[in-house]
């Protein structure tokens, strides 16, 4: 009988070591070798971050590297997040409501800012005052950017569609160039170029709104988010500090801004201070302004007739990360 017992005890022992190996190596296989973040300059939190080395710290103690990717804009980074290259990607809400209903898997699982980062922009001396002044005229704008959607609003707004001007389709800086040198009428401007020419150049913006500029929001692969939930939550959290610190030194943010942009420390300011960055958690918010911004987008045929904006918004604006690692 003690025989018995003994093996018995052996056969437990054993189990629950290989249970504990297989769990242990399970949870290795899982965790991830690298994550790849982005970094843009119309990103401020972004900047921080990556200045610090916080996500590093964070992430390095658990073996896992940390990569950075510049995106120059909400195009750059969504080109970025389809092709894997990026596992978490900044842009403008409206662009990743584009993108998800072109079937890309994609979610928005933090809001790094409320900016007022884009206007309709003409050199100081043009005789464009309004919306409607554009009729027939060459515009710059990043075709699936947020600039390029407050354009397609305004328009509409106007009682114009993008049929009644040319539209040029350049990365924002060319954009800012091309307005410059004449080679276009006017620009739909992003910051920090918009606040560089405004400036420098004494570039006018003749229409702000800031109610049509829809949320800068940090985008994950869905795949990536699936797999590996927990580091959303930790990137989410070291986003909360780069975004507190950023609302705590303003001056010092700029002067990082400033730095990696390269360009004046005044610039960097004006730029920096047309963000408000009280309200980090996706929601209701962000869901009206993307089923506005859907509306237009529909009626122009950038998104399609036969898509359920109100389906793709709610798919794609997810708080559960945020809830969590922030609340």
């Amino acid at each position: 009988m003690k025989k018995w017992i003994k093996l018995l005890t052996v056969i437990v022992s054993v189990t629950f070591i290989f249970a504990a190996c297989s769990s242990a190596g399970g949870e290795e296989k899982n965790k991830p070798k690298k994550v790849v973040l982005d970094y843009a300059y119309y990103s401020p939190t972004s900047l921080a971050l990556k200045e610090f080395g916080w996500a590093e710290e964070v992430f390095n103690e658990e073996g896992i590297e940390v990569e950075w990717v510049l995106s120059q804009g909400s195009n750059k980074a969504l080109e970025f997040l389809n092709s894997k290259s990026v596992d978490f990607g900044s842009t403008a809400g409206a662009a990743a409501l584009i993108a998800k209903s072109n079937g890309s898997p994609i979610e928005s699982v933090y809001i790094f800012s409320k900016p007022e980062w884009t206007a309709l922009v003409t050199t100081g001396d043009s005789n464009i005052a309004s919306v409607e002044d554009l009729k027939g005229k060459k515009v710059a704008a990043t075709l699936g950017t947020d600039p390029y959607i407050f354009l397609l609003r305004s328009l509409e707004e106007a009682g114009l569609s993008s049929k009644d001007l040319e539209i040029v389709n350049l990365q924002h800086s060319d954009g800012a160039n091309a307005l410059l040198t004449n080679q276009v009428d006017a620009w739909a401007g992003l910051d920090p170029h918009m606040a560089k020419v405004e400036i420098d150049s004494g570039a006018a913006l003749f229409l702000r709104d800031h109610d049509k500029n829809t949320y800068g929001t940090l985008n994950v692969r869905s795949e990536f988010a699936e797999q590996h939930p927990e580091v959303v939550e930790r990137v989410i959290e070291v986003y909360e500090k780069a975004r507190k610190w950023v609302v705590e030194n303003p001056e010092e943010a700029a002067e990082i801004l400033a730095k990696e942009a390269d360009m004046a420390l005044e610039v960097a300011q004006k730029s920096l201070e047309r963000n408000d960055f009280s309200d980090p958690i996706p929601g209701a918010k962000q869901i009206e302004a993307l089923n506005a911004a859907g509306d237009v987008l529909q009626a122009e045929n950038v998104i399609k007739e036969n898509v359920d904006v109100e389906k793709i918004v709610n798919e794609l604006i997810i708080d559960r990360y945020s809830k969590k690692a922030i609340e």
